[in-house]
């Protein structure tokens, strides 16, 4: 290895939206979106990291799996690696907690998606949760999901319960234009704009925007770029949009699915992990363009403590937290909030990344995402139910019966006439492993919280738990029986300030490099750091930038391959022209048909309705098709 030109020189995290594909003899490695098992090398071990300690600060999704990939690919130790976390429980935001005495409570759900192949990568590595060995956690979600396919029987519900059509996405020939040029659009033409900048009334109006702002949590005051991100991230699984079959869930919740099974093989393997350790600061060796961690600043039992960090040894931050300073409230009380513009974003969970970006501008402008929380907040409420009226009214939009441990209602069923953007979903039950079998878990969430609700006329974080049950009763036109419903319901609300902060107009500069420019034992993880194409509010996410972070810190000959390439795929672009005009065709499907027809290629056309618009077109192929024919009866 040490005698070839690339060794050292591998780009651990390659853009394919910037790379013309050819193969040239210096290119030795795999295309920047070349996916597959060609990726899952182990590389030669240097035993230079074989001393290295690792300190992991935050234990969410992004920082184990930033332990498994050092651990598997860095070939480092398990018992050098030591998480410090500032709660008493692993998970960061994948949590799930309760009982069905007291109440459950989760803060989000997972909607997962096949080409998630960092996290797949990672999870078909770990140990099921309930199988037996060698079954892997990603063999037992493939048992769930290849026996029990996910689709939406009430996407949308309108006038007090009854159903909507949600069959088309309504969007007119100039929105549909718009939504092709913000895929053509440069990234960096598109620093801060927000959605509303570039769409109009109609498209903001539209059951496409329905479908997309709710499933993903969008608000209309946010980031354009995120948005164009995420078209191209999840382009192949647009015409699954209205009905959610292009969705696959987990069993259980998502802290019993994903994190349980994740720290236990990592603890079984010799992994530490410290709890209420608050890291304030890192300090920061800085000698012209090097910088270099020599302690990390905690706070343990009340006092300050030092941690040295040696030669060759490595730390890893999640900056921010999207559940951070998250308020509760039950059936009878309504969550404390108490943000100001002074005190947004001086909490635990963001001060290493306030202090760090003090230091250097390479650590990004945390105060882009933490100081105006009415932009980024939205509030969710989980309920544990017994029988009622409202479980009755459920099951009429259900896939399956609720208690059957099959899919319920596919995804969120969003009330189209509510002020609040209220949603609800029922996912498998039961949502967690001790579950009853009479009860059922369900989560609401709402995105114009702050509007006064349509029949309880105050702000959503100004209702007691009961109040927002009243609200969902009456949307579903049972508001009579509101009674039956609170006797049998435990709710425990969140308001979350910061729950979009990631989605808020943003410029180059504003989230960090996972690695910073300069930084030589010092990566960034989650959800607020710069990768080239994947989006936000993702695992998946998560897990790429804690593989890129030990790949590039460990300068591994090994890199990262960027989203998978659906989006360049012909047959998924022309799929989508489609779908986005309902299925009507798109300017030359006619001729496309009419040249395609019994070939090999024949396949790859979406199944379209005759489009008028393509008339000409097709009557000039039939005049050309006709000359052709006649000339070689000639010959």
């Amino acid at each position: 290895m040490n005698t070839t030109e690339n060794h050292r020189k591998v780009n651990h995290q390659p853009d394919a939206s910037q790379t013309r594909l050819q193969n040239v003899p210096t290119n030795t490695m795999p295309f920047p979106d070349q996916i597959g098992n060609y990726q899952r090398n182990i590389g030669l071990p240097e035993g230079k990291f074989k001393d290295s300690k690792v300190y992991i600060v935050g234990s969410g999704i992004a920082g184990l799996s930033s332990a498994y990939y050092f651990i598997r690919d860095g070939q480092i130790p398990a018992g050098n690696i030591t998480f410090l976390e500032q709660l008493n429980i692993e998970g960061g935001s994948l949590d799930g907690s309760g009982n069905a005495e007291t109440g459950y409570i989760i803060r989000g759900g997972r909607e997962m998606d096949f080409t998630y192949e960092n996290f797949w990568d990672m999870f078909q590595d770990i140990p099921a949760l309930e199988l037996p060995k060698p079954y892997s956690v990603l063999d037992e979600y493939r048992i769930v999901n290849d026996n029990d396919r996910n689709h939406s029987k009430a996407r949308l519900i309108h006038n007090k319960g009854e159903i909507k059509d949600f069959s088309k996405f309504g969007l007119n020939k100039k929105d549909q234009l718009a939504v092709m040029k913000l895929l053509l659009a440069k990234k960096e033409d598109l620093d801060d704009l927000t959605i509303e900048d570039w769409f109009s009334e109609t498209f903001l109006e539209s059951n496409f925007w329905w479908f997309w702002r709710t499933m993903f949590a969008f608000e209309n005051w946010q980031s354009l770029l995120e948005l164009k991100l995420y078209f191209h991230r999840f382009l192949h699984a647009i015409d699954g949009l209205n009905d959610l079959s292009s969705l696959v869930f987990p069993k259980y919740n998502q802290y019993d699915t994903f994190v349980v099974p994740l720290r236990k093989h990592l603890q079984e393997l010799g992994v530490k992990i410290q709890f209420d350790t608050v890291v304030k600061d890192l300090d920061i060796e800085i000698a012209g363009d090097k910088k270099t961690v020599r302690n990390i600043i905690t706070e343990q039992n009340g006092s300050e403590v030092k941690i040295a960090v040696r030669e060759n040894d490595f730390v890893i931050v999640t900056t921010g937290s999207m559940t951070e300073d998250t308020r509760y409230g039950d059936n009878d009380t309504a969550p404390l909030v108490d943000f100001t513009k002074e005190n947004s974003g001086k909490s635990k969970g963001w001060t290493v990344w306030n202090n760090l970006a003090k230091k250097s501008e390479v650590f990004g402008k945390p105060e882009k995402f933490n100081s105006d929380v009415s932009k980024s907040a939205w509030m969710s409420a989980t309920l544990t139910c017994k029988p009622s009226a409202f479980v009755e009214k459920l099951k009429e939009y259900s896939v399956n019966d609720p208690y059957s441990g099959k899919t319920v209602t596919g995804g969120i069923i969003s009330i189209t006439d509510s002020n609040w953007v209220m949603s609800f979903t029922c996912n498998r039950q039961p949502h967690f492993p001790n579950q009853p079998d009479d009860v059922l878990v369900i989560w609401v969430y709402a995105l114009l919280m702050d509007e006064k609700g349509n029949y309880v006329q105050k702000t959503m974080p100004e209702c007691t738990g009961n109040e927002i049950l009243a609200e969902l009763a009456y949307h579903l036109g049972i508001e009579n029986q509101l009674d039956n419903i609170i006797e049998n319901t435990i709710v425990k609300t969140t308001y979350m300030p910061y729950i979009t902060s990631m989605f808020l107009p943003r410029a180059k500069g504003d989230r960090p490099q996972v690695v910073p420019d300069g930084c030589v034992n010092l990566g960034l993880v989650g959800q607020f750091v710069e990768t080239n194409n994947d989006v936000v509010f993702t695992m998946e996410s998560s897990v790429r930038t804690a593989r890129i972070a030990v790949y590039e810190l460990l300068d591994s000959n090994k890199q990262v391959p960027d989203i998978n390439p659906l989006q360049y795929d012909i047959r998924h672009l022309l799929k989508a022209a489609n779908t986005l005009n309902d299925g009507k065709g798109f300017p030359g499907s006619g001729i496309l048909n009419k040249v395609l027809k019994n070939t090999y290629f024949e396949h790859i056309l979406p199944e379209i309705s005759h489009d008028e618009h393509d008339g000409f077109f097709a009557q000039q192929w039939d005049k050309l098709k006709g000359l052709f024919e006649h000339k070689q009866e000639g010959e």
